[in-house]
């Protein structure tokens, strides 16, 4: 079968595809057939250095797959059931806990494989009559937006839920809040994308390049209440200005660093005064997946797959998503 394996110190040269056998499998495995995947910010990092992993470690969190075979003391799955990853795969429920993080694709082998063999336990059900390419965006992107909406921020209806950008998380951010009946602000540096939010039912747009200070601009579009929730992306260059853009009592889901690692200010009373809640967020439990999966079976949500890209081809995938030339998804087809 084919592979893709990541050699040390990293980089997109260091992808090397490459033919190994199909792993056997342990008497409580399953052997998953990898129909897709779909990059996240994450798996950039592992894939460019910047998060250690181990030499020829196969990269990519995300999977979309069906079972082709059984171990023989595993009762939970049968061949031909669709299934999706956890990126966590030892965490099951409850809270995070270190001994269950062990990440799939940084501190052990994930989904850049036709064939993969994991414990029983490491999977759930995929929604039925999705494509494995659909599936595959959801273990990582859906999931963390479910968590930031649904299980730490208890979204209602008639609630406004601020998103950032254009990315996986964002975009499942969107779909999932209009579905639920929020009100959804949406910010972006570009109008061409902004519209395309639009078309998915952003019902304000915010391009943060024209305005600076676009928390303010939040503000004058809540009759300067500002926003239930805010699903924060940006980290250190978007922070400060979440907090301003957040209602009394509201609730910033922070998720992500992709302008940076650190906030150069923040008004601290701002955020105490206004008894703004914070949840760091990163994936959740299994127990938290399947929950989003029945959801989703109710709804007419779809992923939102910019790009799609063959399996030989992750490098370019990945060039792409640096370049920030996608909006939603990058899905990675695997070759038969």
């Amino acid at each position: 079968m084919k592979q893709i394996q990541l050699s040390q110190p990293g980089g997109f040269d260091k992808l090397t595809l490459k033919d190994v056998d199909i792993p056997e499998l342990g008497a409580t495995e399953v052997l998953v057939k990898v129909n897709a995947s779909s990059l996240n910010y994450h798996d950039l990092l592992v894939v460019r250095g910047l998060i250690p992993t181990s030499d020829k470690r196969v990269p990519l969190s995300d999977c979309g797959g069906q079972i082709v075979a059984v171990g023989t003391a595993q009762s939970r799955w049968e061949i031909g059931d669709n299934v999706i990853s956890c990126c966590y795969p030892d965490w099951i429920e409850g809270k995070p806990q270190a001994k269950l993080l062990s990440f799939i694709g940084e501190h052990q082998d994930g989904y850049a494989t036709e064939y993969i063999a994991v414990k029983d336990t490491a999977i759930t059900r995929a929604p039925n009559g999705w494509e494995g390419i659909e599936s595959a965006t959801l273990p990582c992107a859906a999931l963390t937006a479910w968590r930031a909406l649904v299980d730490e921020g208890d979204l209602q209806a008639g609630e406004t839920v601020l998103v950032q950008g254009t990315g996986g998380v964002s975009i499942f951010a969107l779909q999932m809040a209009k579905a639920m009946g929020a009100r959804v602000i949406a910010t972006s540096s570009s109008d061409q994308k902004l519209a395309k939010l639009e078309a998915l039912g952003a019902d304000v747009l915010i391009n943060y390049k024209t305005h600076e200070q676009w928390g303010k601009a939040v503000l004058a579009a809540t009759d300067n209440e500002g926003v239930d929730h805010v699903i924060e992306v940006g980290g250190g260059g978007t922070f400060s200005e979440s907090v301003r853009a957040t209602k009394l009592g509201g609730h910033i889901a922070l998720i992500g660093v992709l302008s940076g690692p650190s906030v150069k200010e923040i008004i601290l009373p701002r955020l105490f005064l206004k008894q703004i809640r914070t949840s760091g967020i990163a994936m959740g439990n299994h127990t938290s997946q399947q929950a989003m999966v029945d959801y989703l079976e109710k709804t007419d949500i779809r992923p939102v797959i910019s790009h799609t890209f063959g399996f030989s081809e992750l490098a370019e995938a990945f060039q792409l998503q640096m370049s920030h030339g996608h909006f939603g998804k990058i899905a990675i087809q695997t070759e038969p």
